[in-house]
């Protein structure tokens, strides 16, 4: 699809190429069963219809649908360039506002994360032990850390490079626990691989095997929710917002922000007050 090399064209990470793409063809599938033919360019009308489906007969939320049309957006620039059609019909103005969350992302506490990882430990490996460690106290997301390789992390400096979304090189600071995990793993890690991380035959660790372990063993952590825990913990041991940031790889603190609201805990003891 020529809309992905678009993208790719302007470093866009791999999850987000895919999940663009996902909703632009959502789109044109709601479009070729509404009318009935093949849609050739994007019309502000349909848009506004489609915007209009979303929210009053799927029900979505609002930054999920900001999301598609966001997605629609980037397709219309990319028809433009092309050639295909001559105006930008998808503007601010048709995004949805939706109130950001009050309360912060997070929501688990440290006790149930060394729990999990324990678990994890004792039921999967040293390996995958020292990946939720990376989780959980580095802030990375689960593309990354299967993307680092032997020689990106340096255990005297303390320092871990990691390549995020739009490969965008940050300098990721680590801890002694996440330092322990990994030089324990390393001691059983046997594979000629440039990659840090690897699977049982010796290659690349795929995404995939991350998420399979973590639903092994829990039903409510997930590496998502472990990053979300990263931003939440290092506000409170002291870290600056612009320094989470950086850690967390978050294109804008705006995002960081988020982790300064009330914890979802603090607001239910406090509406049991009432």
């Amino acid at each position: 699809m020529e809309f992905q090399e678009y993208l790719e064209e302007r470093g866009k990470a791999e999850n987000t190429i895919q999940t663009y793409l996902g909703h632009v063809r959502g789109y044109i599938l709601w479009y070729e069963e509404s009318y009935g033919q093949e849609m050739l360019q994007l019309y502000h009308v349909n848009i506004l219809d489609y915007r209009s489906y979303l929210e009053n007969i799927k029900r979505l939320k609002y930054n999920s649908i900001d999301a598609k049309l966001s997605a629609l957006s980037s397709y219309n620039e990319f028809l433009i360039e092309n050639g295909i059609q001559e105006e930008q019909v998808i503007t601010a103005k048709d995004r949805l506002k939706f109130q950001q969350m009050i309360a912060s992302p997070a929501d688990i506490e440290k006790q149930e994360v060394d729990e999990f990882l324990q678990e994890v430990l004792v039921e999967t490996g040293k390996r995958n032990y020292a990946i939720a460690t990376l989780l959980a106290y580095a802030g990375l997301r689960v593309s990354e850390s299967v993307n680092i390789l032997l020689t990106d992390i340096d255990f005297q400096a303390r320092e871990l490079r990691v390549i995020g979304k739009g490969n965008k090189q940050r300098i990721v600071f680590i801890n002694d626990k996440i330092i322990h995990a990994v030089r324990d793993y390393l001691k059983e890690r046997k594979s000629q691989s440039e990659y840090l991380f690897v699977s049982r035959k010796g290659g690349k660790l795929h995404r995939s095997s991350v998420n399979r372990f973590f639903r092994q063993c829990s039903d409510r952590i997930t590496p998502h929710k472990l990053r979300h825990f990263f931003c939440s913990h290092a506000l409170k041991c002291g870290y600056s917002i612009p320094e989470v940031a950086n850690q967390a790889g978050h294109s804008s603190e705006r995002t960081t922000l988020l982790y300064t609201n009330t914890s979802r805990r603090e607001m239910k003891e406090k509406a049991n007050r009432l």
